[in-house]
């Protein structure tokens, strides 16, 4: 079962044929690559685009305040809770509700990715792009073209824009003409965004899909959703990290960022998150090299789409739940300054340390010039570098319900160790500079600079 299973008709019934809308998040569902190795795709260069240039770590939602919802108090209250870009669903489906939300968000300074337009439903999702008129509902080179142009012109007046989504959860059997379409809005639209999100999976199988995604599309970024908090309390989806790792290889392998969907939102098999699950999923995908960070849901679906959502950060009726203000905690006060660090840096590798048995996908911890032992609870390591030799460590708890207290060993040759201040921005010197002993709440996580 993936995403395409629930919010499936938010265009379906309102617009005839219309196409599946950006973005219908869901569940399902290793190799490390080396992260010395010079990228082997000719991936669309990302450093100046919208979101992904600049300082600011993204931070996204999905399903934003529907049509009759779309306010500027309402897109306040987004700001509020620490978002720094919106992905258009909802019904937000005409570009007339779309350019109103786009003001909106220009208002308070959001972002506004386009999904579910109808013109990049067309030549991106629902026909085939070929210049061969033989082929069953294809449109040509030149239409797709104009297609392309047509969005960016509907669009490109509003500061807040920054781009569109060319479809969600693409099957690779539609690689080969979404290829065409990502080639063709890259020439139309350069100093734009341009997006699709791939389903979770696991396996050999799957690594083989995202690799031809990734060389077939040459995106900007690599996105995927992964729901992995289950019903049972305390519990977690089989393949999360295994998922996170075929996702890593294959980002470093192309020189691109790669970003996630986290759950917020309840529904079948899937519980309703607390604060530190939000934390443990963001602390985690930061570990593993997450450059931007999406929440699948911020409103409700509503109930009378018959697909049994339950609340997110807001419910149908536009009433905040406890997760609102957890979540206005995580993205305001930890995740948009750690991230800001981590965003420019290279992922060099990524650990469990003190877990045994090890989940699938995941790599035990092994010494290196940098970390040579540790001890305690199981953390999750992230090493990231720049061009030099300083190194980076985000100490991220394993667990989301419980306390992680671990120690670290610190290899003879680095000189300084440093904990980064999320309050102050900056960081303050470890005295020991031999050992890093880290006390983690549930979910939580730490960075440490390692100056050599």
């Amino acid at each position: 079962m993936d995403r395409r299973a629930i919010l499936r008709g938010a265009a379906v019934g309102l617009v005839a044929a219309a196409a599946v809308p950006v973005g219908q998040r869901m569940l399902n569902g290793p190799a490390q690559a080396s992260p010395r190795s010079a990228p082997v795709v000719a991936a669309a260069a990302c450093g100046g685009l919208p979101l992904l240039g600049g300082t600011e770590f993204p931070i996204g939602l999905f399903w934003p305040p529907h049509p009759f919802e779309t306010t500027g108090e309402r897109y306040a209250e987004i700001r509020e809770a620490g978002f720094t870009f919106v992905i258009g669903g909802n019904y937000l489906l005409d570009a007339h509700i779309m350019l109103h939300a786009m003001r909106m968000a220009d208002a308070v300074g959001l972002k506004f990715l386009v999904g579910g337009d109808q013109d990049v439903a067309n030549y991106a999702g629902r026909f085939t792009i070929s210049d061969d008129r033989s082929v069953p509902m294809s449109i040509t080179s030149n239409d797709a073209r104009t297609l392309a142009t047509t969005v960016l012109n509907r669009y490109q007046g509003v500061d807040s824009f920054v781009g569109w989504s060319l479809g969600d959860e693409p099957p690779a059997s539609r690689f080969p003409t979404l290829g065409r379409a990502f080639a063709i809005s890259r020439e139309v639209a350069p100093n734009h965004l341009l997006y699709s999100n791939l389903v979770p999976g696991t396996g050999a199988g799957y690594q083989t899909m995202v690799r031809s995604f990734v060389d077939t599309l040459k995106p900007p970024l690599l996105s995927f959703d992964r729901y992995p908090l289950t019903t049972a309390p305390g519990s977690e989806q089989p393949g999360y990290f295994e998922n996170w790792s075929i996702i890593r290889s294959e980002a470093l392998r192309a020189g691109i960022p790669s970003w996630v969907y986290i759950q917020s939102v309840q529904y079948a098999g899937r519980r309703f998150p607390n604060q530190a699950e939000l934390l443990w999923q963001s602390n985690l995908s930061m570990a593993y090299g997450c450059k931007g960070i999406q929440y699948f849901t911020y409103w409700q679906p509503d109930p009378a789409r018959g697909e049994a959502f339950g609340p997110a950060l807001m419910t149908a009726a536009g009433e905040r739940t406890p997760l609102y203000d957890g979540a206005k905690v995580v993205n305001t006060t930890w995740l948009r300054q750690v991230g800001a660090q981590v965003k420019p840096l290279t992922s060099e590798r990524v650990v469990h340390a003190n877990e045994l048995p090890l989940p699938p996908g995941a790599v035990g911890f092994s010494p290196d010039t940098y970390i040579t032992a540790t001890s305690g609870s199981p953390v999750v390591l992230g090493q990231l570098r720049d061009t030099t030799a300083r190194r980076w460590i985000l100490v991220a708890n394993r667990r989301f319900n419980a306390t992680a207290t671990s120690s670290l060993s610190v290899h003879s040759s680095v000189t300084a160790v440093s904990l980064f201040d999320p309050a102050s921005g900056g960081y303050t010197a470890v005295p020991d500079r031999t050992r890093i002993d880290v006390s983690l709440a549930p979910g939580a996580a730490a960075l440490y600079r390692l100056d050599k």
